[in-house]
This record gives structure tokens, C-alpha cells and sequence, in this order.
């Protein structure tokens, strides 16, 4: 067994090392290609977006899937795709599910007429169409659904306590002085982007979308108005201010609650990465698209800061990191799957189109200093702050309805070990107070009533009584009381 004691001892070797590595299984997160600005809703993967993603996946083919690949996974078909060993997801998004597609196409290209054509009984031939395009599904998940048509950040979390702590950066003193310190700044480019935001608008409290209108703009727009405002400093500015904003809102190290996307996905890395084990490596590759929110929470939650500040960033387009299982032993049996003294974990980031010329750099997580980590140390350092469960994401983001009603007596309760603790003060459960507080307020609005009545010389009627007066003013006096 290669001893990986040290970030130093890691990477020197890694070039010599790889003969002896098996990769066993791979999980990659993923952000979509290049896009139209989200303040101009709805938002489509552009074209350059498609060829990003499109590239990327090609890169990934290169790495893990083809039969030459230096890294490729235990088993993994290297043409014709077999739908059991790969799992794909993207939330029910137009940008995310298409860059999914557009990087799928690159994954498993078309295979060519000869290994798409089939022989059918009669002895007719079929040829699939495309040359052999490759049909890949990709799954829907509810969480982060319409994330790209919407610029607030926890607006597709559907996480209340995410929504509440999010929120509560608004209030902050760095949020304060950023909002005061940098309006001149805003200013100067409020001619730049008056077509879509009033002038009330343009100030740090929009930092992110304001900034990503901008930079859609010097991406594709010939003539920007007033673009003699967006010098370099300034696009530099508008950047950085907009990954503190983003960050403010997506991580924060006293209250987990805001990282819930980083949290859950904590938790899908794990569990697919433990059923690749489980099944002896039958499932081998899970591929999943997602928004920039959900990366900036998972690397505050896995400490990558510590080993390099610009993980406090947006993720660029088309942005990738990856979660590598594998073994260093010199051949994969059926125990291999079995023996976690054998078997670890790489973290690998690239910021952008992963390419040939720009490949992905490992990182060490929860700020261990070393880039591969022992199977062990690994799911204990995601175990950590994962969310494995349903009934655990209900807890920590206190919902009560929906799928979380089946859990709204355990979550009303307030397990503290589980969710971000709300207590009453009382010891009485969030339900027990509710019903007391009705009660009182009751009491309040019926005495009040009263009070009014006798002040103001009003009395009951009986609708019989009432329906036996002839007199319209005393109707009308009797409808008032």
C-alpha cells in the first residue's frame, strides 16, 4: 500500500503512481455551459455554452471512458454506452438539462453506422439515426428547478431555514459597508444597465445580477451602451464584489443552514460513491448539473478556502470537480470492494472548460493538507455536515409540508443534532406554543370586541330579531353591530 501521508509526498509521485491506480468509480458535479443573462428571463444555453459543455465532456471521455484512458474506471464500456453503470441528473432546468445533453454528446459520442446498425429477424437492417447518436437519459431532481431564470440565490432550495439564513446576510455588518462603500462604483455603469434595472436597483444588493448582465453583454453584444464605463478595474470590481455577495449568500461557517444545497449534495456524493462498493462496482460513473450556488456551499462546508482563497469565487461556466474512488492495488476482484484499507478518494477542480491543454487540479478537503484521502477519513470528513435523508433535510430546514409532513412532529419537536435549532424558550414544542398563542390572541381580539361594544353603546341581535324590524336605519344600525 503507497503511504499518502503528505501533500508533498502526493503529488510528486502522482505521474508514477498512476500505473498501479484503478479507478473503481467517479462522480462528477457540473455547471452549465455559457448562457443569456438571467435578469432576462428565459435563459438558454448560447451556443458557445453547448460547445463548452460539449468540450468538456469530450475531456472526461479522454480521462475515464476510452479505451486508451490514463484514468479509466474498473470496466466502464469504452463505445456503446450501457445505461446500468451511469447515472445522469439536472435539475428541471432548460440550461441545466441541455448542457447535461450537450455534455453527454461528448461523453459517448455517436458510435458510426456500423456499430448502430442492428439485424432484425427478417433479416432487415436497421441503423439508428445521427450516425449512431447515442440516447443517454437524464433524470430530473425537484431541487434547483428554474434556477437559471432566477437571480436569487436560494430561490430554488426550497429550503426555509437556507432562505432564512441567507437572508440574515443582508443584515450584516459586511453587507453594510459594502452596500455604502461601493455606490459610486454603481453609479458610474447605471447608464450601462438602465434598460433592465432602475436606478434604485443598481447597487451592491443586486452585485450578482447585475454583474452577470454585464458580462453576458461583453460576451456577445457588438455595441454596448456606455461601454466606455466598463474599463477592466471596473469589470474587475463588479466580478469580485459580485463573488462576495454570492458567498455571503451561500456559506456561512456559524450557520450550516445556508449550505443546504452543499449539505445535500455532501450526502449524493457519498451514497453513490458507497453503492458503487455495494455493487462491486456495477454502477460506475453519476454525472450530475447544478447551479453555482450549490458549489460555493460545498467548498465552504469542505474547507477549500483554506487551500486556495478563489474557491470564494462564482464558479465559471462549465465548471467541474470530481470525486475519484479508486485502489492502488495491481487487480480488481470482488474483495477489492470490500477492503477500505485499499481504497481512497481524490478531489479534483477545474474552474471552467476542462480540457486536453487545461485539465483539473486535486485539491485536499476539510483542510487536511493532502490531495488523496483514505476511504475512511473520507466519508467521515463529508459525514461531517452531509445530509443523507429526507427526513434530515426537513429537520435542518424546518419544513412541515409537503414531503416533509410525514416528518413535521419529529421536526416541530427540534431535533437541535439535526437542524438549526429554533427553540422556544419554554421547553414546549413549536406546535404546543402556536396552539397557546391562538388561544391568547383570542382572548385579546374577543375583549377588545367587548370593550368596543360597551364603549361605543353597540349590542348583539339575533337574526330573527333582526329580520322582524321594519325599520331600515335599524336594520342598518343592527348590520354595523
Amino acid at each position: 500500500m503507497i503511504p499518502y501521508m503528505t501533500l508533498a509526498l502526493v503529488v510528486a509521485p502522482l505521474a508514477l503512481a498512476q500505473a498501479n491506480e484503478k479507478v473503481l468509480g467517479v462522480y462528477i458535479f457540473h455547471r452549465h455551459g455559457d448562457r443569456t443573462a438571467k435578469s432576462t428571463p428565459p435563459a438558454n444555453l448560447t451556443a458557445l455554452g453547448y460547445e463548452e459543455v460539449y468540450t468538456s465532456g469530450t475531456y472526461f471521455r479522454n480521462r475515464y471512458i476510452a479505451s486508451d484512458a490514463a484514468y479509466k474506471i474498473n470496466g466502464i464500456t469504452s463505445n456503446l454506452v450501457k445505461q446500468s453503470q451511469i447515472a445522469v441528473s439536472a435539475p428541471d432546468d432548460t440550461v441545466l438539462q441541455n448542457s447535461a445533453i450537450g455534455f453527454l454528446q461528448g461523453l459517448y459520442p455517436p458510435v458510426g453506422d456500423s456499430l448502430a446498425t442492428e439485424t432484425l429477424r427478417n433479416g432487415t437492417e436497421v441503423t439508428s439515426p445521427m450516425q449512431g447518436y447515442q440516447l443517454i437519459p437524464v433524470n430530473s431532481v425537484m431541487s434547483g428547478s428554474g434556477s437559471e431564470d432566477n437571480g436569487w440565490l436560494q430561490s430554488a432550495s426550497g429550503c426555509g431555514q437556507a432562505v432564512a439564513s441567507s437572508n440574515e446576510y443582508f443584515y450584516s455588518q459586511e453587507y453594510m459597508d459594502l452596500l455604502a462603500s461601493t455606490q459610486s462604483l454603481y453609479d458610474t455603469i447605471a447608464p450601462v444597465v438602465n434598460r433592465t434595472f432602475m436606478g434604485s436597483q443598481v447597487s451592491f444588493k443586486n452585485a450578482y445580477t447585475i454583474y452577470d448582465l454585464i458580462n453576458v453583454a461583453t460576451i456577445h453584444n457588438s455595441s454596448i451602451t456606455d461601454a466606455d464605463a466598463l474599463t477592466p478595474e471596473v469589470l474587475y470590481q463588479l466580478r469580485t464584489l459580485a463573488d462576495a455577495h454570492e458567498w455571503g449568500l451561500a456559506y456561512n461557517a456559524s450557520n450550516d443552514a445556508r449550505a443546504v444545497t452543499g449539505m445535500t449534495l455532501g450526502g449524493e456524493i457519498v451514497d453513490f460513491l458507497n453503492s458503487t462498493l455495494s455493487s462491486q462496482g456495477k454502477q460506475k460513473l453519476n454525472i450530475q448539473f447544478g447551479a453555482y450556488g450549490t458549489f460555493a456551499s460545498f467548498f465552504g462546508l469542505a474547507q477549500l478556502p483554506a487551500a486556495n482563497p478563489e474557491f470564494k469565487g462564482i464558479a465559471d461556466y462549465a465548471s467541474s470537480m470530481t470525486f475519484e474512488l479508486f485502489t492502488n492495488t495491481s487487480s480488481v476482484t470482488a474483495a477489492t470492494y470490500s477492503a477500505p484499507e485499499d481504497l481512497f478518494v481524490r478531489f479534483l477542480w477545474h474552474n471552467g472548460t476542462a480540457s486536453n491543454i487545461s485539465e483539473p487540479t486535486a485539491y485536499p478537503l476539510f483542510g487536511a493538507g493532502q490531495t488523496v484521502l483514505s476511504w475512511s477519513d473520507f466519508t467521515a470528513g463529508m459525514g461531517n455536515f452531509s445530509i443523507t435523508s429526507t427526513e434530515q433535510w426537513c429537520g435542518v430546514c424546518r419544513n412541515t409540508t409537503g414531503t416533509c409532513a410525514a416528518y413535521a412532529p419529529a421536526v416541530s419537536s427540534g431535533s437541535q443534532s439535526s437542524a438549526v435549532g429554533q427553540s422556544s424558550g419554554n421547553g414546549m414544542s413549536p406546535a404546543v406554543n402556536g396552539v397557546i398563542g391562538a388561544m391568547v390572541t383570542l382572548a385579546v381580539v374577543l375583549g377588545v370586541l367587548g370593550l368596543v361594544m360597551l364603549v361605543g353603546g353597540y349590542r348583539l341581535v339575533s337574526k330573527k330579531r333582526m329580520a322582524k324590524t321594519t325599520n331600515v336605519g335599524g336594520a342598518e344600525e343592527a348590520k354595523g353591530a
